[in-house]
């Protein structure tokens, strides 16, 4: 029997994004040197993209003017789009494509094809990345042809790079070699083969990433040097042998990050590299030009905005322009609010699928709303949402920075929730009373009995962190009963709908190693504890790499829902905004870890799931035909939290 219902779940920073194309002029290298530097009105950015949901990782279309290539999420999922300003119609044209893909990545159109990157094909086994890198024809007469797998079977690649000419292709590549657990700093190497035989490969570079053509006999590529700063480094490639001509040099100095570099495809598109760095004392990542033969940095974006995070450069095919995306910016044409609720793509056609802007979605008893917390730092406290997006409330406003752990609809005293009131975003009489004594310890991720009358939790009340319950009338006045004990981790619990099972994350298995857990189920009285194998059968390798947070249960109670590490990373993430983890990814099971289906597929950290009826959410489609349901973007969210300037 297929899973039915409707899934809620966050995404780390995604609903701020506001990512569209831009571009601007590349100064001539007077102009960038002279003492008064650019202006903006030189600089001429212009926006390719129309606004509409995140656009990013573009490439200029070949010998096309303005036309580019790119990624947008408008259709629910990483879908490719090719933007033609001044066209007839002013909506970009869908690409060819891997049908039913839900990630695709670095669309470059060459001499009638298009090459990127899907994830549409599982490998045959877990903790392997999906990515890889395809190509299909772009007709004149419309007629598109189907992808063609560029990358070898059991093989990965991803951030691919076409040569001037369309023949050489080059990726940052794992190989056929396992995934080595790495997330921040990918061991990836820089591969290099024909578009007419791509069985054929070279490694030019041992270590290196996001790989740009300069002509079709040198590439640029970035990695952490030795010293610890990110940097572009060169080699030489023969066309004819597609080895390296000699040894790597390393292009921009240290005392900076620099990444995602990108070169004019022709030798003779000038002296410029374009890269994303980050300075110290500066929290915003800016795109710069370098000059190669002076080896000085030119700042493009931070004369223009110096306030906004800028990403992943890219140049026209003559060198004329530099491209990069960012956030469009407050109140520009296009999407402007962030809704409470958007519909994502699912793969299974009978669940339903929404990103919710917060996070710890649960539903409530009748799924008519959804209470969720805000971030940890715009909007903290708890708020209460139509299932359908429509309003929003806030009944509690957390004080002091504090952030509320897994909100639940319930109340075993009938007291309710006033939610008459009409005015989106009013903050509501609400009565909040405390369950656990603060002096107790750390209590986190409570979880209601069905009934209404018990909480389960997470406390480390003992110096070791295990699972509760709790009255919730009388809370721990009444007393607490230990459910789990040991010298472990268990934690995020989930009590199924029909009563009969508590499902939690616990290394319980490993406990020296807190970056490995598993799916444990346990009855609500302390018995029947039993783990479920999700990755591999008791005693393989692979079940004990599972690193499985987030479990919820289906509304039947036949499935389990989690995030988990099982399909590596299909994008580098150096060249996105913070994702804090590698276990970002939506995946489904039976009870006995039979069934197992991956949900969302793409660069962000998606958690927090919860599972409610098909019910709920109905509506949501048409609340375009109203006014609008959301909160006003600001494109504010973080660099990676780890790329620091303190080497």
């Amino acid at each position: 029997m297929e899973p039915t219902g409707t899934i809620v779940f966050a995404s780390v920073g995604v609903t701020n994004f506001g990512f569209d194309v831009f571009s601007v002029s590349v100064p001539a290298p007077a102009s960038a040197d002279a003492e008064a530097g650019v202006s903006a009105e030189e600089l001429d950015e212009r926006r390719h993209t129309d606004g509409v949901s995140v656009n990013f990782n573009a490439q200029f279309a070949d010998d096309a003017g303005d036309a580019v290539a790119f990624v947008s999420e408008r259709t629910g999922a990483a879908s490719l789009f090719l933007s033609r300003p001044g066209s007839e119609s002013e909506r970009p044209e869908p690409l060819p494509a891997a049908e039913g893909s839900l990630f695709h990545d670095r669309p470059t159109v060459r001499g009638g094809r298009v090459y990127f990157v899907s994830a549409h094909e599982k490998p045959d086994r877990p903790f392997r990345s999906w990515a890889a890198v395809y190509a299909a024809s772009v007709g004149a007469d419309g007629k598109e042809g189907k992808p063609e797998r560029l990358t070898p079977r059991g093989v990965v690649d991803m951030s691919p790079a076409v040569s001037a000419s369309g023949d050489l292709i080059a990726v940052a590549s794992y190989g056929d070699r396992p995934w080595a657990f790495d997330f921040r700093v990918l061991e990836t190497e820089v591969a290099v083969f024909r578009a007419a035989d791509p069985s054929r490969r070279a490694v030019v570079a041992a270590r290196g990433g996001w790989p740009a053509w300069h002509g079709d006999g040198a590439l640029f590529f970035h990695r952490v040097a030795d010293d610890g700063w990110w940097s572009v480094f060169r080699v030489g490639v023969s066309p004819d042998t597609l080895q390296p001509t000699g040894p790597e040099r390393r292009v921009t100095p240290p005392g900076l990050h620099c990444f995602t570099p990108a070169a004019p495809a022709a030798l003779g598109g000038g002296r410029w590299i374009a890269v994303a760095t980050r300075r110290k004392g500066r929290a915003q990542r800016h795109v710069e030009l370098f000059d190669l033969e002076t080896e000085r940095f030119s700042p493009l974006t931070e004369l223009l905005n110096p306030g906004l995070h800028h990403y992943n450069p890219f140049f026209s095919p003559s060198g004329a322009r530099v491209g990069y995306h960012r956030f469009r910016g407050a109140g520009a044409p296009g999407d402007s609010l962030v809704p409470h609720l958007q519909p994502v793509r699912s793969p299974v056609p009978s669940l339903r699928m929404l990103r919710v802007n917060g996070t710890f979605p649960s539903f409530s008893p009748d799924a008519a709303h959804l209470a969720v917390n805000g971030d940890f730092f715009m909007t903290p406290g708890v708020m209460v949402l139509r299932s359908d997006g429509s309003r929003r409330w806030t009944p509690h406003r957390a004080r002091g920075g504090v952030h509320v752990h897994g909100p639940h609809l319930r109340d075993p005293e009938g007291d309710g929730l006033d939610l008459t009131d009409d005015d989106r975003g009013e903050v509501i009489g609400a009565t909040v009373r405390p369950l656990t004594w603060s002096e107790a310890g750390n209590d986190a991720f409570p979880a209601v009995s069905p009934c209404g009358r018990w909480l389960v939790f997470w406390s480390g009340r003992t110096g070791h962190k295990n699972l509760y319950i709790v009255d919730t009338v009388s809370g721990e006045d009444g007393g607490v009963r230990r459910l789990t004990e040991g010298e472990w981790i268990d934690t995020m619990p989930s009590w199924s709908p029909d009563g009969s099972l508590i499902a939690f994350s616990s290394n319980r298995h490993d406990p020296s190693n807190p970056a490995v857990f598993s799916i444990y189920l346990v009855r609500p009285d302390g018995s029947g504890l039993r783990r479920v194998y999700v990755a591999g059968p008791e005693g393989s390798a692979e079940a004990d790499k599972e690193r499985i947070n987030h479990v919820c249960f289906s509304p039947d109670s036949q499935w389990l829902l989690f995030t988990a590490n099982l399909g590596s990373v299909v994008a580098e993430p150096i060249s996105g905004p913070n994702q804090f983890q590698p276990y970002g990814d939506l995946y489904l099971c039976r009870l006995d870890g039979s069934g197992l289906r991956r949900l969302t597929c793409n660069a962000y950290e998606n958690g927090t799931p919860a599972w409610g009826p098909a019910s709920a959410g109905l509506g949501l489609e048409s609340l375009a035909l109203g006014p609008p349901a959301g909160e006003n973007a600001l494109g504010q969210f973080d660099e990676p939290l780890w790329l620091t300037c303190d080497v």
